[in-house]
């Protein structure tokens, strides 16, 4: 495998595993609360949606994303 350095990665960062993790329960909270007719808590789950979303990206800027300056792969 090389490391070439515009190899984008898989995203195995905290900043990417936190962002997933927020949007997967809203995704799963969003389709629950579509199943039970209950059109807030739907909506309320697109908003955990992009609070997700701003996570990631704000961990990211902070440094824990791919190639951040806090950020320390694991060897596999």
């Amino acid at each position: 495998m090389s490391d070439d350095i515009s190899d984008p990665g898989h995203g195995n960062s905290p900043a990417a595993w936190t962002a997933v993790v927020i949007m997967l329960v809203a995704f799963v909270l969003g389709t629950t609360f579509f199943w039970l007719e209950m059109p807030a808590l739907v909506i309320a789950s697109g908003g955990l949606l992009l609070v997700g979303l701003i996570a990631g990206w704000v961990l990211a800027k902070a440094g824990y994303g791919v190639g951040g300056s806090r950020f320390a792969p694991k060897d596999h």
